[in-house]
């Protein structure tokens, strides 16, 4: 299996549910919907699903093996941290530019003095 691409669809901060991501396997397969959720002890993948009349729910797709999934696994946990640092990065930078928005920036008129001196 060799995957092509992954794009982090969502990021979500409340609730158990982290991610919905989308995976493209050898640049003819896409799957959607998948989740990153946030367990007791760990971060993991949670594969599309339906619920069927019994009220079970079924995995639409998966991988089959325990190393195909454990590769998927990685793979969508290592995009989600990447998309995660390069939001709070964006999100930092932002409050940076926007002064009075944030505690560090509450020190005002010493903060100011320093940086036109």
């Amino acid at each position: 299996m060799n995957i092509t691409d992954i794009k982090v669809r969502r990021l979500l901060q409340e609730g158990r549910l982290r991610a919905v991501v989308s995976v493209t396997v050898d640049n003819e397969l896409a799957i959607h919907d998948i989740k990153v959720i946030e367990g007791p002890e760990r971060l993991f993948v949670a594969m599309p699903s339906r619920k069927e009349l019994n009220g079970v729910f079924r995995d639409i797709a998966h991988p089959i093996s325990p190393a195909a999934r454990n590769q998927f696994e990685q793979a969508v946990l290592s995009a989600y941290q990447r998309e995660l640092a390069l939001h709070q990065a964006e999100e930092a930078a932002h409050s940076q530019s926007m002064p009075g928005l944030t505690a560090s920036t509450a020190q005002g008129p010493a903060v100011s003095a320093a940086k036109f001196s």
